[in-house]
């Protein structure tokens, strides 16, 4: 048995079940979020190569054209999200802190915003090579946070066939319900999505897994299903962190990803079902991604929704948009679970962000604990942890700068630091932040 071993009945043994906070806006239709006078465009949005700039400063461009070329087969394009002038080249902050090359679009104050670049496609006349290389051109990558090429992903070494697409739509992070309206407001795009996916990758069959806390989202897609299509919609129990990949391919399909694997190692290709969606609507069109769904909630601001947001938007203006004016509150883009803190209101919306949470002083009060105690030895993190590792002895390496041992012996690798441990801790010890830590610290190493 590997170090996955889990209960049967749509889900995974472990896991936590924190406050899910939905409610704000899981009721609440989408909306266009304005667009600001500025945009800034960051030139990596995406795991891989950055994009490579092809316009110059003072140049005019329409909304949807494209503005950076892909450098490579692990890289994506960038599209104007709007029409207007490219004002200049510059170094801009970002949530992970460091400063990254950005391009800065002024907007025509009097442009309509519509999207005047784009080329028709017949995707049913295309083979999956072509379908693979119109998904890079539209610059797609995974809209559930990872941002990871959509297009890599649909290339799998030729050894591993996939015999199934699993698309994700459990949305298990508190207060992110964008998934959850894309999937009852935009049905239709989701399933043509599904089945250009089913497509490229020859894969005989599509699961969509959903929790049971949304069960108007099942209820939509099933209604529109195609009679005989090869795709099903099942239920997963609403538990932390049910969405991700290996927990949710466990729950459905009874398979287990090795340690240091990857999903099409087992026949399986996992997506999230806003780039599904993204791509049933972009790919007949010809247009590049150039907006995203995002969750705008907490109680720190007036007006929580879920909002088309134009990419680049600064995250000032996207707060002043929705009633935010200042103070004491923590912003996170994600979740609270595995979002990112952000420091400054100048960085921009990209690809993967899908939802803004601004949290009081008075939930953070009541969600942080004030000082970090020893470790006493409760286990309580080793019940929580969806992988079966051993958070706490994993923390006392950490403790001690033993990062090596961490990684070779504890399989320190295959946490996904979901966060579980660092919220069921009594002691109040940051377990996730020390793990983050000892990955970074062996990367550099081996580099």
């Amino acid at each position: 048995m590997g170090l996955l071993h889990f209960l049967r009945g749509n889900t995974f043994s472990h896991g936590v079940h924190p406050p899910q906070h939905k409610d704000l806006t899981n009721a609440l239709a989408i909306r266009r979020l304005p667009f600001a006078p500025r945009m800034i465009l960051p030139l990596s949005q995406h795991f891989g190569a950055p994009s490579i700039p092809i316009v110059h400063e003072g140049q005019e461009v329409v909304r949807g054209q494209p503005i950076a070329e892909a450098d490579g087969f692990l890289s994506v394009p960038l599209h104007s999200p709007a029409t207007g002038v490219i004002e200049k080249f510059d170094l801009v902050h970002t949530v992970r802190g460091p400063k990254t090359k950005a391009i800065i679009l002024k907007l025509y104050p009097g442009a309509s915003q519509e999207v005047l670049y784009e080329i028709s496609q017949d995707i049913d006349a295309m083979n999956p090579g072509e379908i693979v290389n119109a998904v890079q051109h539209t610059g797609m990558v995974g809209l559930g946070g990872a941002t990871f090429p959509t297009h890599v992903k649909l290339s799998p070494p030729k050894e591993f066939p996939i015999d199934t697409v699993l698309v994700n739509g459990c949305e298990c992070e508190p207060y992110i319900t964008s998934d959850h309206r894309v999937m009852l407001e935009h049905t239709a795009e989701l399933i043509r999505g599904i089945r250009i996916i089913l497509k490229a990758v020859g894969a005989k069959r599509a699961v969509i897994g959903i929790e049971d806390n949304k069960i108007d989202a099942v209820e939509a897609i099933r209604a529109k299903l195609p009679k005989g299509a090869p795709i099903t919609v099942e239920l997963v129990k609403t538990k932390y962190p049910q969405g991700s990949e290996k927990m949710l391919i466990t729950a459905l399909l009874d398979r287990e990803v090795p340690s240091g694997g990857f999903p099409y190692h087992i026949g399986v290709s996992p997506f999230n079902v806003t780039t599904l969606a993204q791509l049933g609507t972009l790919l007949p069109r010809g247009q590049g991604l150039i907006e995203r769904v995002v969750t705008l909630s907490g109680s720190g601001i007036t007006n929580p929704g879920n909002y088309i947001v134009a990419l680049g938007t600064p995250l000032r203006f996207v707060l002043e948009q929705v009633g935010y004016y200042g103070g004491h509150d923590k912003l996170i883009f994600g979740g609270p679970m595995m979002g990112m803190t952000i420091s400054s209101l100048d960085v921009p919306v990209t690809k993967g962000i899908s939802s803004i949470v601004v949290q009081t002083e008075q939930e953070q009060a009541a969600n942080v604990a004030k000082k970090v105690y020893p470790c006493i030895r409760c286990a309580a993190c080793v019940e929580a942890c969806p992988i079966h590792l051993n958070p706490s002895q994993l923390g006392l390496l950490a403790a001690k700068h033993e990062y090596e041992i961490m990684q070779q012996h504890y399989h320190l690798n295959d946490c996904f630091e979901c966060g579980s441990c660092s919220y069921v801790c009594p002691s109040g010890i940051p377990l996730v932040q020390y793990f983050r830590i000892a990955k970074a610290v062996n990367r550099e190493r081996q580099d």
